[in-house]
């Protein structure tokens, strides 16, 4: 079957070279196209809930032995911790260094947009966050748009059906059906990808133009480049030593997602595409289903590095240097903060601007200086986070022996192609089927 969705994302190429284009010779329109891209990502957020509750039933649901889920989990945690831990000691090493807020001072402009950010990101703490994770009822956890509370409620179904053995296979079988029917809702969606990404590339341009890049070229540039090197040097080298897999070739997999992240700035719109391709890559359902979810919350290593960067711009900017015993308590505590808030645009600038406000209110102010930025930087947070989840999933499949390497290297190859109509592999649940007892062949037969 020919493949007609790379017209889609050539598509959407077009379309956000033409946003550019809209919103510097036309600001005010640019401004105008907003709800276009606000409202393709609300579609894709609308089926997050479901398809990870599917994924993650499926694949505890599936496992006989309850501790291999735990042994999965816990080696995700782990790797999860320490990669976050590098990622914001890159990020104090490249601030420190280059120190881009140096002969910068804050304007009432600038001011304001801080107060505002400040409010919306002190508003939940450690034990709000915890209790957060707890939803209304066991539906709702798929309707708040909450992917911990997906993910507690999805991990609460999984044991249970795991605990009713041969009895809960049915409901296996309808997790199944249900997963099926998402997913296609989703391919569905992703048909009006050219449309979101011309409304939301359209009016960003349109309200911060070319001036800000100009004046905050240095943190931005810096930013970038360190988020390449971390995934290039740091993440590409683990990848190479555990699994031996080329991380250009993994990247090169998941082209189509880095394109959508890009032209949404939000990695959540790719999540169900990430969870459906690392399936098909070899990862077992429930490597990827546990993983891959749980990353989104707790694997924030694009995050970090913004967060540390942003902080010494700040305190730089403002006159106000911080002690490097200062540095590490503070974005230590935005870590924490920003749990299960990866894949939420502008989640990044309001769990700075609690952070501050938290810990040195005399610089929530020089928030405001990178409001006008922040979008094209939440673009290298959201993409930097997505690689370390693909790269995670791998690695917790490989040491979890749930990875087919003979598999990822067909598919990486291009001989084993997605299906990008279903994202699901038929053939391979056509082989899951069971056999047909000898009276049922005879009877076909006749």
């Amino acid at each position: 079957m020919r493949d007609r969705t790379r017209y889609l994302y050539l598509a959407v190429i077009v379309a956000v070279l033409l946003g550019i284009l809209v919103g510097f010779v036309w600001p005010e329109v640019g401004k105008e196209l907003k709800p276009l891209g606000t409202g393709f990502v609300a579609l894709i957020q609308m089926v997050i809930g479901p398809i990870i509750f599917c994924t993650i039933v499926l694949g505890v649901g599936s496992v006989r032995q309850a501790a291999q889920v735990g042994k999965v989990g816990g080696l995700a945690l782990g790797y999860f911790i320490a990669m976050s831990t590098v990622a914001l000691l890159i990020g104090l090493l490249v601030g420190n260094v280059i120190d881009p807020g140096s002969g910068l001072q804050l304007t009432d402009a600038a001011r304001q947009s801080a107060e505002a950010e400040a409010a919306k990101g002190s508003e939940g703490d450690m034990v709000a966050f915890l209790l957060g994770i707890i939803p209304d009822t066991v539906l709702s956890a798929l309707t708040s748009g909450s992917v911990l509370q997906a993910l507690l409620v999805a991990l609460l179904a999984g044991f249970a059906i795991q605990a009713m053995g041969a009895k809960g296979k049915p409901i296996l079988r309808g997790v199944e059906h249900l997963q099926r029917l998402v997913f296609r809702i989703l391919a569905m969606i992703m048909w009006a990808a050219p449309v979101g990404a011309f409304g939301a590339i359209a009016a960003v341009v349109g309200a911060t133009g070319i001036e800000a890049l100009k004046s905050l070229a240095i943190i931005m540039i810096a930013f970038y480049v360190t988020c390449v090197l971390f995934v290039g040097v740091v993440l590409g080298t683990i990848l190479w030593l555990v699994a031996r897999i080329n991380l250009w070739s993994l990247l090169r997999y998941l082209g189509r997602e880095f394109l959508l992240i890009l032209s949404t700035s939000s990695s959540e719109t790719a999540l169900p595409r990430l969870i459906a391709k690392m399936e098909h890559l070899g990862v077992s359902k429930t490597v990827a289903g546990i993983t891959v979810p749980t990353g989104y919350s707790f694997n924030l290593d694009g995050t970090a590095i913004y967060l540390t960067m942003a902080t010494l711009f700040i305190a730089s900017a403002t006159g106000s240097p911080l002690e490097f015993g200062e540095q590490v308590a503070l974005l230590l505590f935005m870590m924490i903060a920003s749990k299960g808030a990866a894949g939420v645009t502008g989640a990044g600038l309001a769990t700075l601007a609690g952070g501050l406000q938290a810990h040195r209110p005399e610089l929530v102010d020089g928030v405001g200086l990178i409001v006008g930025i922040d979008r094209f930087m939440s673009e290298a947070r959201a993409l930097t986070n997505f690689a370390g989840n693909a790269v995670a999933t791998v690695l917790v499949g490989t040491w979890t022996d749930g990875f087919d390497r003979e598999r990822a290297g067909q598919v990486l190859a291009g001989q084993a192609p997605f299906d990008e109509a279903t994202l699901l592999d038929e053939e391979e649940e056509t082989d899951e089927r069971p056999e047909p007892e000898p009276g049922d062949r005879e009877m076909s037969k006749v």
